[in-house]
């Protein structure tokens, strides 16, 4: 698989919705709860339900490993693999590190999980996302303008007149892309920066955290954020798909709820 090329098939086939996996154990329906395999289970029905509607799946690390449930992260993700080939998965675990430490941690996502994709802080600089983005075939997505509340802290920072924002944004896109395998993390939360961003990277795709919970502006994303030819966004979705009910219908609930976004997400690209 070719992350890039990936992608770009599920965006011509009609969507942009990225469906997180994140599981909160005591949120899933009880019986779930009571499986020693419970989150696999759960995120088989998940996927089983949304996979046409997905353009990605992305399971946050964390969920599964504040569980130890790590090997049924793997098996979540050999699951779409088997059953879904053509779905890209991006690991969001947001590694960054530099030299041998960032080596491995590209293995652990791309060779070990087998994840398409990774999440990475571009902090450390070039050190840091050099060693993912020789993956060819593999997505690097660095965080860029994030959509947590204090994201401005240091994001918005000037540097010779320009906010840190941007200077990832470009040097992602005239640096570290000499492969056609960088995107970016840009928040819903922040329209107007995801405009600038959009105006620096004409071309890269965006992951885009910050609907629904967050209060993110679904139409102000769509506007500011998807590329010339109306594609280029990973809307990231959830907790309201994956917990939309947690009674027996849950499967149902969120086909419904991934249809909603995806439904909505067209009518605003038209």
């Amino acid at each position: 698989m070719n992350f890039m090329s990936d992608i770009a098939r599920r965006w011509l086939q009609g969507t942009q919705v990225c469906i997180g996996l994140d599981p909160f154990v005591d949120r899933l329906p009880t019986h779930f709860q009571l499986q020693p395999d419970g989150i696999l289970a759960f995120n088989r029905a998940i996927i089983d339900a949304t996979a046409d509607i997905a353009c990605c799946f992305k399971p946050q690390f964390a969920h599964f490993a504040a569980e130890q449930a790590e090997d049924q992260l793997k098996a979540s993700i050999a699951y779409i693999k088997s059953h879904y080939p053509d779905i890209p998965v991006i690991l969001d675990s947001k590694r960054g590190d530099i030299g041998s430490t960032a080596a491995m941690y590209a293995r652990e996502a791309f060779e070990h999980y087998g994840a398409d994709a990774l999440t990475v802080n571009p902090y450390m600089g070039s050190d840091t996302v050099l060693p993912f983005a020789k993956y060819r075939d593999k997505g690097v997505i660095l965080l860029c303008r994030t959509s947590n509340p204090s994201a401005a802290e240091f994001q918005n920072l000037l540097i010779d007149g320009e906010p840190l924002y941007i200077h990832v944004a470009r040097r992602a896109q005239q640096h570290w892309n000499a492969n056609g395998n960088i995107a970016l993390v840009v928040g819903a939360t922040a329209a107007d920066e995801m405009a600038r961003i959009r105006d620096v990277a004409p071309d890269l795709p965006f992951l885009v955290p910050g609907i629904g919970a967050q209060g993110g502006d679904l139409a102000a994303t769509v506007r500011h954020g998807q590329t010339a030819s109306g594609k280029g966004l990973m809307i990231n979705a959830s907790r309201s798909i994956l917990y939309a009910s947690n009674g027996s219908n849950f499967a149902e609930a969120a086909r419904a709820e991934a249809i909603r976004l995806r439904d909505q997400i067209q009518a605003m690209s038209s």
